[in-house]
């Protein structure tokens, strides 16, 4: 009897207990698994500072300002007269020895073909300037400008080779046929008005066969 009170005690203790899963490989398995997860974490968070050492410093994103100076270059001298013809003068000087100087005046060249009573004029412009270069060397400029263009001379300035003897002669041959060719025609036009008149046939430069 007392035996029965006594087994029938343990079991009930025993039911009383939380049941538990016996331990399986799978769960020896899981546990390997998360403690390689969790180290490969451990890893990453590491590396990724050693990566980034200033990640949880403060930076400062603004950009750098570059400051850069200037030297300021003062004006001399500085002179301008101007006509009301049209003609005018001016001139300065620079604190880093550019001298210039310029004059100008209105040119008339003659009647003008497609305004009748008007006459045609052209800017005519004369002047020379001077600078040191890097090198330390003076440069000097002179020039002309006008209705045949820009012409300017100075030692610096490149200058075409000599015309040689034979291309010269050539040249004038040239210029002798044609001032020969002009004084014919003005001979046969002061002869022989009416056939001056005459408007002269065009000339394709085609061979014909009369």
């Amino acid at each position: 009897m007392k035996f029965s009170i006594v087994s029938a005690l343990v079991i009930g203790v025993s039911l009383a207990q939380p049941q538990r899963r016996p331990h399986s490989f799978f769960d020896d398995q899981k546990d390997i698994q998360k403690q390689q997860d969790y180290q490969s974490d451990r890893q990453y968070q590491k590396n990724s500072i050693q990566d980034n050492p200033t990640q949880n410093q403060y930076q400062d994103q603004r950009p750098h300002q570059r400051h850069e100076t200037t030297t300021y270059i003062p004006i001399i001298r500085f002179d301008k007269e101007q006509s009301e013809d049209g003609s005018y003068k001016a001139a300065y000087e620079t604190g880093n020895n550019i001298i210039a100087e310029e004059e100008g005046y209105l040119k008339n060249l003659g009647p003008d073909p497609n305004a009748e009573g008007e006459t045609l004029k052209s800017q005519v412009q004369t002047g020379s300037f001077t600078y040191t270069s890097p090198e330390g060397i003076l440069i000097s400029v002179k020039y002309v400008a006008d209705e045949s263009g820009f012409h300017a001379t100075g030692d610096h300035l490149p200058t075409p080779p000599p015309v040689s003897p034979e291309v010269q002669k050539g040249l004038e041959l040239i210029y002798a046929g044609i001032r020969a060719q002009e004084e014919e025609d003005a001979r046969r036009q002061k002869e022989n008005p009416q056939e001056a008149r005459r408007k002269p046939e065009y000339d394709d430069g085609q061979y014909r066969q009369y």
